[in-house]
């Protein structure tokens, strides 16, 4: 019979705070426990603006969770974003001593720490090296160089980093719960484990995960990551225009943006005319339906725009297109936008089918925390030879040990 293991996700979102339990089983299989959620405050951007707010609204998903699934939460993976997290490729060449001639475990670590020997910003810390290939003698794509012949071993790697500070803020929040963050994970990456599948990334393909504060991307090509950011406008920003453009409160402007709006507007009869309705139902203003939708349209053309000039460089080989999720991906006629921006097939996507209570996370605004479970589910079984603990002291030392506690 499979082992099984026990997992909590947890990202802190712009609009909702999400925990997560799976259940987590050795032959791939997952299956939601329970989750919890609260509506988020004290967070702008991805970021936490305000400890309290946020302390407070985590608390309340934790317990939804905790109720929810039978199980005590007493670790968890975070999942992070901002756009202050940038990424790069690099290579590591190594030389391996003249009286060897086989790869050893320690020499893909030492190709991998001259991989990751690239300037930062001082401000900076390093949260992920994907592994992309290795290349050995001029051979590229080899996948597992240990004990293979060869006198030259090259190690490229997908380095992300981001601003310690903010970093340690979201860390620091979570301890005070008190939780034990077990790992610190880029939002996207975590997303397009539940959202990409192996033939999608083998292919090329773009992932945007479209949320209230930030669009986050990650970008594969012959299965390997190969670019990754995050641009600080998200859904919030298509809800402040609406409300500016028609003059309405922020709240009433979100339901306009969910209930009525779409990113079509050229079709739109320019008679049509949309009442806008207080919580009462009381008529309180009206709209052409076209303007309202080129509101919404102009401000998410500028966002995929702003994903496609950084990703400028690889789209001419993404044969799987592009994938669509987070919560905005929801909005009425973004699949036409994005396919009029990238000029190849895009695909709206929710995070994968998972069993147990999993109707809910089908749904796109779930792919990050349910993306947090696979993450944790594949890292465990890469490295099965080490302890959460371990595991956290090796990938993580760097940035924990300043923590305040």
């Amino acid at each position: 019979m499979a082992k099984s293991t026990i997992y909590a996700g947890l990202e802190i979102g712009t609009q909702k705070i999400c925990v997560v339990v799976g259940e987590a089983k050795r032959d791939g299989a997952i299956r939601i426990l329970g989750v919890g959620q609260a509506p988020s405050r004290g967070v702008r951007k991805g970021e936490i603006v305000d400890f309290e707010k946020v302390q407070t609204c985590l608390n309340d998903a934790l317990v939804r969770a905790e109720d929810r699934s039978d199980v005590m939460i007493r670790n968890v993976f975070l999942g992070v974003t901002g756009a202050h997290i940038e990424s790069l490729n690099n290579r590591g060449c190594y030389r391996l001593p003249d009286e060897q001639s086989e790869i050893t475990e320690d020499d893909v670590e030492e190709a991998k720490e001259i991989a990751r020997n690239v300037p930062i910003p001082q401000q900076n810390v390093f949260l992920h090296s994907v592994t992309r290939q290795y290349i050995v003698d001029g051979q590229e794509g080899v996948k597992q160089p240990i004990g293979r012949e060869g006198r030259m071993l090259e190690a490229d790697y997908h380095i992300i980093h981001g601003m310690r500070a903010r970093i340690q803020n979201a860390i620091r929040c979570v301890r005070e719960i008190p939780l034990e963050v077990e790992d610190v994970v880029f939002n996207p990456i975590a997303a397009a484990q539940v959202v990409l599948t192996r033939e999608a990334k083998n292919q090329g393909s773009l992932m945007i995960d479209f949320g209230a504060g930030t669009a986050d991307y990650v970008l594969y090509q012959d299965g390997m990551i190969t670019a990754s950011g995050s641009i600080p406008l998200g859904g919030d920003h298509i809800t402040n225009d609406i409300a500016l453009a028609l003059q309405i409160p922020n709240g009433r402007a979100e339901k306009v943006k969910i209930e009525d709006a779409s990113c079509l507007y050229e079709d739109v009869p320019e008679d049509e005319i949309l009442l806008i309705e207080d919580d009462g139902g009381l008529v309180i203003g009206e709209v052409e339906r076209a303007f309202l939708n080129e509101v919404a349209y102009l401000r998410t053309r500028e966002i995929l725009d702003q994903v496609k000039e950084r990703c400028q460089d690889h789209l001419s080989r993404l044969a799987a297109g592009v994938y669509l999720t987070g919560g905005v991906s929801l909005m009425k006629g973004i699949d036409s936008v994005a396919k009029d921006v990238f000029q190849m097939k895009v695909t709206r996507a929710g995070s994968a089918p998972v069993s147990g209570v999993s109707a809910m996370f089908e749904n796109p605004q779930y792919s990050t925390p349910i993306g947090l479970i696979r993450y944790a589910q594949i890292l465990d079984s890469e490295k099965p030879f080490l302890s959460p603990l371990a595991r956290l002291g090796r990938r993580m030392a760097d940035l924990l040990n300043t923590v305040a506690l």
